[in-house]
């Protein structure tokens, strides 16, 4: 199973569509919003947002949605990251409701090697969401420090720290 890559495997212009998507919940969207404090009643209290909003229902927070494109990427993208560098932008383009499924794709638009090492490089992504009938719905652009070959080779391969199973001894 690929999780994320080398400096090496990035290709700009390369277009990682992320598998599978996610149904969101309001379970989802209410554990986002309590563990991150957030009590707007836009996203908890479905009368407020009925009888007030122009939208008529709760909407998803914004921020689990960028969430989980991040998260849906790693596998792609950032799984052998050194470091995520920096969120360069983030746009919330359309509401997300209960019910609705995001699917995720990243897009690599440029890569640098390290000026100061040169067992690392920086890549440049674009990711976006999209609802289950293809409308956009997040868009965001980091640049992620990620190994070369030869990082990876020098501190263990592909899983290091991973335990080796000890050999049981017949009786």
């Amino acid at each position: 199973m690929q999780f994320g890559r080398t400096y090496e495997e990035f290709e700009v212009g390369a277009v990682y569509k992320h598998w599978p998507g996610k149904t969101v919940t309001e379970y989802d969207d209410h554990l986002f919003c309590l563990l991150t404090m957030n009590h707007h009643p836009l996203h908890l209290d479905t009368n407020y947002a009925e009888r007030t909003t122009d939208f008529g229902k709760n909407v998803v927070v914004g921020n689990y949605i960028y969430s989980l494109l991040l998260g849906m990427s790693v596998p792609d993208v950032s799984g052998k990251a050194i470091a995520n560098l920096e969120i360069e932008s983030l746009k919330h383009v359309a509401p997300t409701f209960h019910g609705d499924t995001i699917y995720g794709e990243t897009t690599v638009l440029d890569k640098t090697p390290s000026r100061s090492k040169s067992d690392r490089g920086i890549v440049h992504v674009e990711t976006k969401g999209y609802k289950q009938d293809g409308t956009l719905v997040c868009v965001f652009r980091r640049k992620v420090m990620v190994p070369t070959e030869t990082y990876i080779k020098e501190r263990g391969g592909e899983q290091p720290g991973r335990p080796e199973p000890k050999i049981q001894e017949k009786r």
